[in-house]
Formats: structure tokens, sequence, C-alpha cells
């Protein structure tokens, strides 16, 4: 693999995603999306900080009308592994009742968070709920609400770019890496 100066001299294990089988994947997920969602108000409801770019590419490739907004959960903080505590840090303002809510992950591994993202969301009586993982490693075994929309089965890898990070770094790089 030639060297990346995003990196920074770090090294990668490998190139998992190309940027260009993510932009053809996120094409075909906005289609698919389009397609479930003939009508109602959609609201796309992105999980920061790792699906910001996932969720700008996706929006515009949904060819439809429909709200976005955010929600923050923190469980990794800088280890490459997750705590198991959710931290619910920016809570949406939009109201969530009666609306076809599509929430936005980066990636699917032990699934706690979404466990608990769901069940908070639920609460809110939206009209359908439904999740859209960029990735998804296939290892959460107590996943309680399937993820309806996957761009990509991941590895059981530590995973960046794309939007996914190690301790803030490498969010920027336009592919999926390995981290070594």
């Amino acid at each position: 693999m030639t060297a990346d100066p995003r990196l920074d001299g770090r090294a990668v294990r490998r190139i998992v995603y190309t940027e260009a089988e993510i932009a053809t994947r996120v094409r075909e997920l906005g289609d698919e999306i389009t397609a479930w969602y003939p009508d109602g108000d959609l609201l796309v409801l992105g999980l920061l900080k790792g699906s910001f770019i996932f969720l700008s590419d996706l929006v515009r490739k949904i060819r439809r009308p429909l709200h976005v907004d955010f929600l923050v959960a923190a469980s990794y903080g800088d280890a490459m592994v997750s705590s198991g505590t959710v931290r619910l840090v920016y809570d949406p303002e939009t109201g969530l009742e009666g609306k076809h809510i599509l929430l936005v992950e980066d990636v699917v591994d032990s699934g706690r968070t979404l466990n608990h993202l769901m069940s908070l969301l639920t609460e809110r009586r939206p009209h359908s709920l439904e999740i859209c993982a960029f990735l998804h490693k296939h290892i959460a075994v107590n996943l309680s609400h399937p993820t309806k929309f996957v761009g990509f089965a991941a590895p059981n890898e530590f995973l960046v770019g794309y939007g996914l990070d190690h301790a803030e770094s490498f969010r920027h790089l336009p592919y999926i890496a390995s981290l070594q």
C-alpha cells in the first residue's frame, strides 16, 4: 500500500472498503430508503460523531422530503473497546412523536448503544423506528432491534475512516481501514 499522507506516518493493517465502494453502496442505500418511506414525515437522526460523513452523503441520495437532527451518545472514550456504559450527551430537539425515524449509526458492534437508544426513542412514540448502519460487525448477541438498512458487513477489527475514529483521529479518511 502506498503511504497515505493523511495517516501522518501511522500504519493501517489494510483498506477494508475503498472510497468508490462506499460511494456505490451509499447510493444503493439511498434508493432502498427512498422506496421504504414513500410518504409521511421522515426524520433522519444521526448518531454523532461517527455517522456524520455517512449521514451527509446518505441524505443527499434519499429522494424524498426529510428532516435531519442528531444525538450524541458516548461509550468508547479513547479506548478501542466499548466501555459498556452509554451516556446520552446530546438529545435531539426535534419532536419524534408520529414521525418515521431513521436512526443512522456508523457501526454496529456490541449493540449496547443501539439497545439503549432504541429503548429511549421508542418511549417518544414515533410512527416507525428503523436503524441504518454503515457497518455491521454481526457480533451483537443481544441486539433488541434488527438493523433494517446495512451498508457493509464489517470484519471484527477496529475500523477507522469515513467518520469512524480512534481517539478523534482518522475520521477524515475517505475509505475504511483497519488499524494495526
